[in-house]
């Protein structure tokens, strides 16, 4: 069995939330193309939405149920962010340059 720290979590969850892994050593696999895609566009939409968001509090006639769905978004784009943080962390923690 692969050791966790050699995993690489992916960019979704399993059912219930919980995290998914993959244990390969082929960074041009399916799976690994895939969550690489997959980061790239969870890491756009949060640079999107912090662009976003001082123009939404700026205004003081910004809709309640609007700041929440901000709120939200961007509560999602980091819970992401965090999650592909960690991954490559945990990456580079095995030590193979070629995981970044």
């Amino acid at each position: 069995m692969t050791p966790r720290n050699e995993l690489r979590l992916l960019p979704w969850s399993g059912p219930e939330g919980k995290p998914c892994y993959l244990s390969t050593d082929d960074r041009d696999g399916y799976i690994s193309r895939l969550a690489d895609n997959i980061e790239a566009v969870q890491l756009g939409t949060a640079a999107e939405l912090l662009e976003q968001a001082p123009k939404t509090l700026g205004d003081e006639n910004t809709d309640p149920d609007e700041l929440r769905r901000l709120t939200k978004q961007l509560a999602d784009a980091l819970r992401d962010v965090l999650r592909i943080a960690t991954s490559r962390g945990d990456l580079l923690s095995v030590g193979d340059p070629h995981n970044i």
